[in-house]
């Protein structure tokens, strides 16, 4: 049961945790990039292409996340009622009702 509970958090909280990862280094890395064009305009394609490659690779960890997302959400058992009201029991009983 702890087994099951753990990878309904990894589950849960590993997508979003990982998709805002993603996007604070995207914001970063882009703050950075336009921050160097305006210093040195002429550096712009260079500063472009580097930026280009740095944001596709970010990207493709929020995709591996996504991917391991569905690949653990794939592993977690259906709910039924049966199991929501063992559940509920345990809950109360650990609660001293």
């Amino acid at each position: 049961m702890l087994y099951l509970s753990m990878l309904a958090l990894a589950v849960g909280f590993g997508l979003p945790l990982a998709a805002f990862g993603g996007a604070l280094g995207q914001g970063k890395g882009l703050a950075a990039a336009m921050e160097g064009i305006a210093r040195q305009p002429e550096a712009a394609g260079k500063i472009q292409t580097a930026l280009i490659i740095g944001l596709a690779l970010i990207e493709s960890l929020v995709i591996y996340a996504l991917l391991s997302f569905f690949m653990l959400q794939g592993k977690l058992p259906a709910v039924n009622p049966d199991m929501l009201r063992e559940l509920a029991g345990a809950a109360l009983k650990a609660a001293g009702h």
